[in-house]
């Protein structure tokens, strides 16, 4: 069974972050696009001294993506990616174009993706981020 991590990085205050990860499903499999029927995201500001209290991020709270630009049918490598020379299947650049998603210095983030398939149960991505 894939193991659940939370993925760390560090993004600017007032900044967007490009997110990416290989995800696999319950199998192990890399997910495909036509396997997942929606995908919407979250940007939670962490309260260290209350760790179960997340709050929204103003214009951030469950918003859907289109799969198609965010989830990839085949691994990717170059750019960006510096993890491996396997490559990632998942990304996506969060638009603060209307809404700030990190509005804060010095607060940690943290960005869940909700993923629901077409069959089988939703898988959900973290990213925990440190901003500057």
């Amino acid at each position: 069974m894939p193991q659940a991590n939370d993925i760390f990085g560090t993004a600017f205050k007032n900044g967007s972050a490009v997110l990416m990860a290989r995800i696999v499903d319950s199998a192990g499999d890399y997910v495909q696009q036509s396997g997942i029927a929606s995908i919407k995201y979250t940007v939670y500001e962490l309260d260290p001294c209350r760790p179960d209290s997340l709050a929204a991020v103003a214009g951030h709270d469950a918003q859907s993506l289109n799969v198609a630009d965010v989830v990839f049918n085949s691994l990717q490598t170059g750019g960006l990616w510096t993890v491996d020379a396997v490559g990632y299947n998942f990304r996506h650049e969060i638009d603060v174009s209307q809404n700030e998603a990190f509005p804060k210095a010095g607060v940690q983030y943290q960005v869940r993706y909700e993923m629901t398939p077409t069959a089988g149960q939703k898988t959900i991505v973290r990213f925990q981020l440190r901003v500057i």
